[in-house]
């Protein structure tokens, strides 16, 4: 049950963002997730659901997941290739000598969000890690 747990880091991230930002509503939130990150998207969007609704900053936001592709480099051909297909054993060469090089993040894209002057807009800050 670690999606509640990342949930509740997402929501102290973004409260950290507001009160920079002076935001005093968020309209969405999108989340780059590695294939490999080991997060549930249905439960996790679960999970958000019901924290939002106990969050007034999130009350009304809406979460939109985007998925990162799972690649895998082997030392030994020096070649990517795609981790979910193949595992670690490198489908060129054969070899284990491989490791993940994208796939298993779990990032803040973008949040669109209200400012305490009525403007609207999207905040950029630069993308935590939040897995």
């Amino acid at each position: 049950m670690h999606e509640m747990g990342i949930v509740l880091h997402l929501a102290k991230t973004l409260d950290e963002a507001a009160e920079e930002n002076h935001i005093t509503k968020y309209g969405s939130v999108t989340l780059s997730v590695g294939e490999v990150s080991g997060i549930m998207t249905d439960y996790f969007t679960e999970c958000w659901d019901y924290f939002k609704s106990r969050h007034p900053l999130l009350k009304d936001s809406v979460l939109k997941l985007e998925t990162i592709p799972a690649v895998t480099f082997c030392s030994n051909c020096e070649k990517n290739y795609p981790t979910v297909k193949y595992g670690k054993t490198c489908p060129y060469c054969g070899s284990d000598e491989t490791w993940l090089i994208t796939g298993n993040e779990c990032l803040i894209k973008e949040v669109e969000a209200e400012t305490s002057d009525g403007t609207e807009g999207t905040v950029e800050k630069e993308a935590e890690d939040l897995s």
